[in-house]
C-alpha cells in the first residue's frame, strides 16, 4: 500500500543543500502517512548526481538511526526504481514500512543539457539527450507524418496544466502552438519550449503493509525492467521497447488494460517522449500517439488525462526526484485532493518513468506502476 507522499517545490535552488530539499519532502510524506519517524524500518534513496553518501546525509538529519538504508541510481528512473524496491521489500515481508526518497540538486552541476558520458559514442559525438530525442522525432515525422504542430500541442497542454501546480518550476504563461514552434531551436525539430528544464527538488513516499486506513492507495502493480540491446537496426525508436515491456507486465499484474486507466503521469522530458510513451503503454496504435493531445483525449478534462501536474515540461526534471513527483501527483489525483488540477475520473492511475543514457541500450531502466483508490 502507498501510505503517504510528499514533495518539495521544484526549481533552481543552488543555495539549498540536498538534505534541505529531502527533509521538506520527507516531512510531508510522514505527516501524510500519519506515522512517527521511528516507525520507518528502512530507507531507499534514488539519486543520480547526489553527493557520495547522499542517503546517509539525509538520514543524519532525520533522527532515524540504525535502519537499513541504500541508494539506487537508474538514470531518470532512479526514484521509481527505489520505490519499486520498497514495494517488493514490503510484499516479501522484509519490512512493514519503508521510506522512499528521490532527490537531486542539479542547478550547481549543469547550466544546460546534461553532459553525456565521454566514453559512449553519444558523448564522443557530442550528442546529449536533446539530440537523441530529436532523432526520435525526426524518425516519427518521416515514418508517420507527425506534424510539428502535434508535437507543440503536447507542450501547450502540459504547460497549461503546470499553471495550476504551485510546486511547478515553469508557470510564467501558457504558450500557443505558434509560440512553441517559434521558440529557440534546441535540436531540430525540438524547440526550447519542448524541452524540460534543469531542476532541483525532492519527492518522498511511504510504502507499507495493508492497514485499513482511509486514504491509503492500493499498489495494483509495480514493474521494473532494465534495458535491452539497441542500435540503428532495431525496429523501434530508442526507448520504446523498454516502456512496452514494463507496461505489458504491469497490466498483466494488475489484471487491467490501458483503457482502464483514468489518469497518467508519464516521462515527457521532451514532447516526442510523451507520444512514444503513450504508444508503448498501449493508449494509441503506433504512429497515432501524436493525435492524443490535439484531439483533447489526453487533456485534463479528456478521456484519459496525461500529466495533469504539468509533467516534466512544466514541473521540472530533477532526475532522481522525478518518479516520486509523478507518484505524488497520482496519489493526490486518486484521493481527489489535487485542487484546480483535479481530473474527473480518478479511480485508477499509472506512473511511467524511463531512464536512459547508456549507449547501445534501449534505456537504462523503466518502471511502470498502477495504483487504485480504495472503495
Amino acid at each position: 500500500m502507498l501510505w503517504g507522499v510528499g514533495t518539495s517545490a521544484y526549481g533552481r535552488f543552488p543555495e539549498q543543500r540536498v538534505e534541505s530539499l529531502a527533509w521538506t519532502a520527507i516531512a510531508e510524506a510522514i505527516r501524510d502517512a500519519g506515522i512517527r519517524p521511528d516507525e520507518v524500518e528502512a530507507i531507499i534513496v534514488g539519486s543520480v548526481f547526489g553527493p557520495p553518501g547522499v542517503a546517509t546525509r539525509v538520514q543524519r538529519g532525520l533522527g532515524i538511526p540504525g535502519v537499513p538504508m541504500w541508494t539506487v541510481e537508474n538514470a531518470c528512473a532512479s526514484g521509481t526504481s527505489a520505490y519499486h524496491e520498497a514495494v517488493e521489500a514490503v510484499r516479501l515481508g522484509r519490512f512493514r514500512c519503508v521510506l522512499v526518497l528521490g532527490v537531486e540538486q542539479m542547478s550547481t552541476l549543469f547550466s544546460g543539457a546534461i553532459v553525456p558520458e565521454a566514453t559512449d559514442p553519444e558523448g564522443a559525438a557530442s550528442l546529449p539527450l536533446p539530440g537523441l530525442y530529436a532523432l526520435q522525432a525526426q524518425r516519427y515525422i518521416g515514418e508517420f507524418g507527425v506534424a510539428p504542430e502535434q508535437l507543440a500541442a503536447i507542450a501547450v497542454k502540459n504547460k497549461r496544466n503546470g499553471m495550476d501546480n504551485p510546486r511547478a518550476q515553469l508557470r510564467a504563461s501558457i504558450p500557443t502552438v505558434a509560440e512553441v514552434l517559434e521558440s529557440r531551436m534546441i535540436a531540430e525539430p525540438l524547440t526550447f519550449l519542448q524541452c524540460c528544464p534543469t531542476s532541483d527538488g525532492a519527492g518522498a513516499a511511504i510504502v507499507g503493509v495493508e492497514r485499513g486506513v482511509r486514504g491509503d492507495l492500493r499498489i495494483e502493480a509495480s514493474v521494473m525492467v532494465s534495458g535491452a540491446l539497441w542500435d540503428h537496426r532495431s525496429e523501434d525508436v530508442w526507448g520504446f521497447a523498454s516502456v512496452a515491456r514494463a507496461a505489458a507486465l504491469a497490466f498483466e499484474q494488475a489484471d487491467c488494460a490501458p483503457q482502464d486507466i483514468d489518469v497518467l503521469e508519464v516521462h515527457d522530458a521532451f514532447t516526442i517522449g510523451e507520444i512514444i510513451t503513450l504508444e508503448a503503454l498501449g493508449l494509441a496504435p503506433r504512429g497515432k500517439g501524436a493525435e492524443l493531445a490535439p484531439s483533447g483525449h489526453s487533456a485534463r478534462d479528456g478521456a484519459q488525462p496525461v500529466n495533469p501536474s504539468g509533467g516534466l515540461l512544466s514541473r521540472g526534471h530533477p532526475l532522481g526526484a522525478t518518479g516520486l513527483a509523478q507518484l505524488a501527483e497520482i496519489a493526490w489525483q486518486l484521493r481527489g485532493v489535487a485542487g484546480d488540477r483535479q481530473v474527473r475520473r480518478h479511480r485508477t492511475g499509472l506512473v511511467e518513468t524511463m531512464g536512459g543514457g547508456a549507449a547501445g541500450m534501449d534505456g537504462n531502466a523503466c518502471v511502470v506502476t498502477i495504483l487504485s483508490a480504495q472503495q
